[in-house]
């Protein structure tokens, strides 16, 4: 039986890949963050963003690129891509926003929902079920949203001060955008030709009531690739879920 939503379920979605990943040197150095391998795995990060994004159902993928451009297109080129891709380079910076928008032109469907991610998220879970929320909501973008855990030990405490009990890297009490949208089509009319729209557009939306937030259900695999210490972490992780 298909599910009522799967009509508006995206077949199509944005990777933003433009990022310098300073903070990820030296692995940067010579390759634009989304192609650091993951270690074990044989396969930059937007490798395995690919893979999940054709697994949830997408067929199109535009990927927006930027620093270190060529290499990302010649590894798009020469890979067995499970998703047919189209890539887009700024001529100038556009800001978060104006390179969303940017891309965005470029989707086969404009008059089609999307999904769009961060270049430098690697996490599973199902997008289908985020595109169903997005629509029982009427949104006009939902966000995902990841408890990610605190690299710090926790300590809990009674009424009198004592110590009562040590957490190692508990899971944050806050909630945090987790660099995966779903948008409806209408979203990139909203986009900034330059800027970042989370000044802009989220905030509008949100006092509209049309941006929702889906909570990564617990358990899923979540990661930001920031640091070569994510990128250890990660590893290790990997390791431990047999992947």
């Amino acid at each position: 039986m298909t599910h009522p939503n799967a009509a508006s379920r995206p077949t199509q979605a944005v990777v933003l890949a433009g990022g310098q990943g300073s903070r990820l040197r030296p692995y940067t150095d010579d390759r634009p963050k989304p192609m650091v391998e993951i270690p074990g795995t044989g396969t930059p990060i937007i490798g395995h963003q690919l893979t999940w994004l054709a697994e949830e159902g997408v067929t199109d993928v535009v990927v927006s690129c930027g620093h270190l451009a060529d290499v990302l297109e010649k590894w798009l080129d020469s890979a067995d891509l499970p998703v047919s891709v189209t890539t887009v380079v700024e001529g100038e910076p556009l800001g978060r926003g104006g390179g969303l928008r940017y891309a965005a032109a470029r989707l086969p469907h404009p008059d089609r929902p999307w999904y769009a991610t961060n270049g430098d998220i690697w996490t599973r879970f199902s997008l289908r079920d985020m595109a169903d929320f997005h629509a029982e909501r009427d949104a006009v973008a939902t966000l995902a949203l990841a408890r990610p855990r605190i690299p710090w030990g926790a300590v809990r405490t009674d009424g009198f001060g004592h110590i009562t009990d040590f957490i190692e890297a508990p899971p944050s009490t806050f909630e945090i955008n987790a660099g995966v949208y779903v948008f409806s089509p209408e979203f990139a009319s909203l986009l900034p030709e330059r800027g970042d729209h989370e000044r802009t557009t989220f905030p509008r939306l949100a006092r509209e009531k049309k941006l929702a937030g889906f909570p990564i259900p617990q358990g899923a695999y979540w990661r930001a690739i920031d640091t070569a210490k994510d990128l250890t972490e990660a590893a290790k992780e990997l390791a431990a879920l047999g992947r």
